[in-house]
């Protein structure tokens, strides 16, 4: 199964740039595995939150296919452990699916179109991150489920 991770716009920051090509470097050992850049919704700064989740969602759900499996990263959503991650990536690998996409949103969140087109919403934490910060936090728990998975030296547990 191919493993995207789905970001909205640039990272504007050379230190997670170069941290998030470190795991994907990583990644490509364990998956058939891409990080895709949407496009920013034109003038984005001037519309209102409701209307901005909504065209951001209209960009993801005009590039989606039936079959994919979407995993929103949402801060209400199903927060793992390491290990449960590992188990949750492995179940999910396993169903023969084309596509499996995590998808982190923009700053007010997703579109009512996008909650009710998920498979499942993942929390990292109870804490608020940066949607920056986040994109390398994730890349990182990707791969940090793939050396479980493996039995490879690199989570302590």
């Amino acid at each position: 199964m191919k493993t995207e991770l789905w970001l909205t716009g640039k990272t504007a920051f050379p230190y997670i740039e170069e941290g998030m090509a470190l795991y994907e470097k990583r990644l490509s050992h364990y998956l058939t595995f891409q990080t895709i850049i949407l496009p920013e919704v034109k003038n984005a700064g001037r519309l209102p939150p409701d209307q901005l989740k909504q065209k951001e969602g209209e960009v993801v759900l005009s590039r989606l296919n039936k079959d994919d499996l979407l995993v929103l990263l949402d801060e209400r959503g199903k927060a793992f452990t390491s290990l449960e991650f590992a188990s949750f990536l492995d179940k999910k690998l396993q169903l023969g699916q084309k596509r499996l996409v995590f998808l982190i949103g923009g700053a007010w969140g997703f579109s009512a179109a996008l909650y009710q087109r998920s498979n499942q919403q993942l929390s990292l934490s109870k804490m608020t991150f940066s949607h920056q910060m986040v994109r390398l936090f994730m890349l990182e728990q990707i791969y940090r489920a793939m050396t479980i998975l493996r039995g490879e030296q690199y989570h302590n547990e």
